[in-house]
């Protein structure tokens, strides 16, 4: 291009509103308008590259394209209903709509209006389809924005109106507690469906269902009788529910808190065992503490009143590790046997003998059971039933005591005093894998789900990853043998030979961005000697000791100056080895 026409071109394009030049729909027609201006006198290329331009902003049908050389004013019979002028003047592009008379114009809309109404859905449908098509992209947009408003519809209004009151609700159970607010709000009809379909009280139920902090405090403070009853039963109204959940939402920051900051009750059970001294392990629920002392019995506490309900004797060493459910209690001894009783009578069910040394730890669930011993080997059962307990398999690969052993449907976890820590199938019985890494030997141990913790006498605390060995975190703060610990999905709980009981955040711990000096959040000090076992849940921990005492942490009943008998003081150091 001439650089005269260069100039004049820019020059035109300045003079153009920006919006109509850049609007072309591809780069080949703003080079055909520059050719048009190239060989064409300045006037009229002004006209032609309007030409050029303005399909752009408001483009004809696809069936009906223009010659180039068409003016705009011959495409009459394409828009019957305006006429569109556009005049340059001024170097300003200014456009004006025209439309027949307004009288022509009723006439017409009439006419087609009855010709609309006499086809079917099927036909309107197409022809408007076909009518949108010819449209600008303008039109589109005032269509749109048209259709909008008419294409919201307030189900949760409509449904009742039509029988489908339960539609409705069952839409609204889906909320949390914030939206489930937010939508009472919303009118009047809206608030009649959630409050006639006791949603709160659903929102609450299915809290309880699927959390075990809101399960235990509905049986704690006794709103769980309200729960789970249908609508013929006498139950409060809705607005009970409405107003009963922030409480519940209350007690639980309240909890979350008392584990932060340590506060919490105390209470005390004194064993008085006759001979030597130790509580070795223990067990308990809502009614009753099951205890293993060294001094070869089993005592069972009222967990209420703390009163002794029952001594079992039978075992002629010390009772090291115990597991009972609803039928039976099955206690390891340092005397080699296995030995199930009765949980009610208290009754000796079965003698199992096998292991030639002590009987460290066991696990049993689902009709199986898993002991471990300080001979270096681990027996698995079939449990038909209490009297009914056969070998399965041995399992032997330790060199060194194994101290515990954990279990699910896929794998069998098993800890040793030869530091390390075997996995085997617990279908098969075949060994899996080696998670090395404590420096000494390995005391205690839980497993669940890919996570394994391990507490040892190196006095830290390790979290592997089961599927591939991979060691994810090592917890640093114990100055003694870690002795027994403890996990759920929030908090890592652990007893040592220092006397201690430690909190740790378990979801810290997973994050390797954690600092360390996050990771404890609590050290407990109210035992006198060696923290033997522990067990937690949402509300409390019970412990025992060397100190031949039970200790029971309450995490919910506190008083409300929060200056407890049992107040701990705060965390202590805690540190990460890599």
């Amino acid at each position: 291009m001439e650089p005269e026409m260069e100039d004049k071109t820019l020059e035109l394009m300045c003079s153009v509103p920006r919006s109509l030049w850049l609007g072309c729909s591809s780069v080949a027609e703003s080079l055909c308008a520059l050719r048009c201006l190239q060989s064409m006198p300045s006037a009229r290329a002004h006209s032609q590259v309007l030409l050029l331009l303005l399909p752009a902003m408001c483009p004809p049908p696809p069936t009906a394209a223009l010659p180039l050389n068409t003016s705009v004013m011959e495409n009459d019979d394409l828009s019957p209903k305006k006429t569109t002028v556009f005049k340059i003047s001024n170097g300003t592009v200014t456009g004006s709509r025209k439309r027949p008379s307004q009288g022509n114009y009723e006439k017409e809309k009439d006419v087609c209006i009855q010709l609309f109404d006499q086809w079917t859905e099927a036909d309107q449908v197409q022809f408007v389809e076909h009518l949108i098509s010819r449209m600008c992209h303008y039109q589109h947009g005032h269509i749109n924005a048209y259709l909008k408003p008419m294409l919201q519809r307030d189900f949760i209004t409509a449904l009742p109106a039509q029988g489908l009151d339960h539609i409705a609700e069952n839409i609204l159970s889906f909320l949390d507690a914030r939206s489930l607010c937010s939508a009472e709000l919303v009118c009047k009809e809206w608030q009649r469906v959630i409050s006639e379909g006791m949603l709160w009280k659903k929102l609450i139920e299915r809290m309880v269902r699927t959390d075990p902090l809101w399960k235990g405090l509905s049986e704690r403070h006794q709103w769980e009788k309200y729960l789970f009853k249908n609508r013929t039963t006498e139950v409060p109204p809705n607005s009970y529910y409405h107003s009963l959940y922030p409480k519940i939402i209350q007690d639980i920051e309240t909890i979350e808190a008392n584990w932060r900051c340590g506060r919490h009750n105390l209470q005390r059970i004194q064993c008085r065992s006759e001979n030597s001294k130790g509580v070795y392990c223990l067990q308990y629920d809502d009614d009753k503490i099951i205890s293993g002392l060294r001094d070869n019995s089993i005592k069972i506490w009222d967990k209420q009143t703390l009163e002794c309900l029952k001594i079992l004797t039978g075992h002629t060493g010390s009772v090291l590790c115990l597991q009972y459910d609803e039928r039976v209690i099955v206690t390891g001894s340092s005397d080699s046997t296995v030995r199930v009783w009765d949980v009610n009578s208290g009754e000796v069910l079965n003698t199992l003998i096998h292991h030639n040394e002590a009987v460290l730890h066991l696990r049993f669930c689902n009709g199986l059971m898993v002991t471990c011993s300080k001979d270096r080997s681990i027996a698995v059962w079939d449990m038909a039933s209490p009297t009914d307990i056969s070998l399965r398999r041995v399992l032997v690969g330790h060199r060194a005591a194994v101290n515990v052993v954990d279990f699910d449907d896929k794998y069998i976890v098993s800890a040793s005093g030869d530091r390390t820590i075997k996995v085997w199938s617990t279908s098969t019985c075949e060994f899996v894998r080696t998670l090395n890494g404590h420096k000494r030997g390995i005391a205690c141990l839980q497993y669940r789900d890919r996570l394994v913790v391990s507490g040892s006498s190196d006095n830290t605390i390790r979290l592997w990853d089961i599927e591939c060995g991979a060691c994810l975190r090592v917890l640093e703060g114990h100055e003694e043998l870690v002795r027994c610990i403890r996990f759920d999905n929030k908090r890592i709980v652990s007893g040592a030979y220092d006397g201690k009981i430690k909190v740790w955040d378990l979801q810290a711990a997973l994050d390797p961005r954690a600092p360390a000096s996050t990771l404890c959040l609590r050290t407990l000090v109210e035992h006198s000697g060696r923290v033997f076992r522990l067990q937690f849940d949402e509300f409390q921990i019970i412990s025992s000791s060397h100190d031949d005492t039970i200790l029971i942490w309450d995490f919910l009943n506190v008083s409300s100056n929060g200056q407890t008998e049992g107040r701990s003081p705060s965390r202590t150091y805690t540190y990460i080895s890599r």
